[in-house]
This record gives structure tokens, C-alpha cells and sequence, in this order.
């Protein structure tokens, strides 16, 4: 007997790797330029409210907020439903049919000539109420 079997999750999944990997990559940096800025502040509001800490050096600061951020990364990527989620989410993106050229200049055309009738249709609106007001409250 000869039975269909599907492709299984996990190996699709194997051959997105990279673009997972790509994703905690860049939400570290991102999480950690956010930790760097925080902790830059909280330093600063630091040394207004206690004359005696000294300013934050900015190596202090990358090794906080970086650390702090690395250690978050490596958390989520071995946490076990997180994980599992990011690659659920890539294997959906991978799914996506993106526009090819000539679909998205088509749509930007429709887009910019929709947004100029929308625009020529407020201001005929508009040139409607101000005369209806002008009429209104500039009776003599």
C-alpha cells in the first residue's frame, strides 16, 4: 500500500531557518538600542537626583543595555512556545505572494489617482460649507 504523505511542518520549517535566525537577530538590536537609550536616561535621571553618580560612560551603557538584551534573545529562542511561534510566523510570511512590478506600479496609479478625486471631492465639501456659513452668519 502506498499512502501520501504529507510534507511534515518541520521540514519546512528547517529550510526558513535563516530568516528565523534573521528575526532574533535584528529584535536583539533593536531591543538592545531600546535598553541602551533606557539605560542612558535612567543614568542621567540618576546623576540629576544624586550629584555624586558620575556620568554614564557609553561602554557601561552598550554593556548593560546590550547584555541585557542578548541574554532576553537567547531566552526567547529557547523558550518553548515562542520559539515555535516565530516559525509558525515565517512559514506563514514564506506563503505570501508578493506584488511583482507591474502589479505594485498599477496599484500606486490607483492609489495616487483615488487620493486626488478623494481630495478634489473634500474640497468641493469644503468650498460648499464655508459659502453655506458665509451665507449664514454674514446676513446684513
Amino acid at each position: 500500500m502506498s499512502e501520501n504523505k504529507e510534507i511534515s511542518a518541520p521540514a519546512t520549517v528547517m529550510g526558513l531557518t535563516k530568516y528565523i535566525h534573521f528575526v532574533y537577530f535584528v529584535g536583539t538590536l533593536v531591543v538592545g538600542w531600546l535598553f541602551v537609550k533606557i539605560t542612558e536616561s535612567v543614568w542621567t535621571s540618576l546623576n540629576l537626583a544624586i550629584t555624586a553618580v558620575p556620568p554614564p560612560s557609553n561602554f557601561l551603557a552598550i554593556l548593560i543595555g546590550g547584555g541585557t538584551a542578548v541574554g532576553l534573545g537567547i531566552y526567547l529562542w529557547r523558550h518553548p512556545k515562542v520559539n515555535p511561534l516565530v516559525g509558525e510566523i515565517v512559514a506563514e510570511l514564506s506563503k505570501v505572494t508578493w506584488p511583482n512590478r507591474k502589479e505594485l506600479s498599477a496599484s500606486t496609479v490607483v492609489v495616487i489617482v483615488l487620493s486626488v478625486i478623494a481630495a478634489i471631492i473634500l474640497g468641493l465639501f469644503d468650498f460648499f460649507w464655508a459659502w453655506a456659513t458665509d451665507l449664514i452668519y454674514h446676513t446684513k
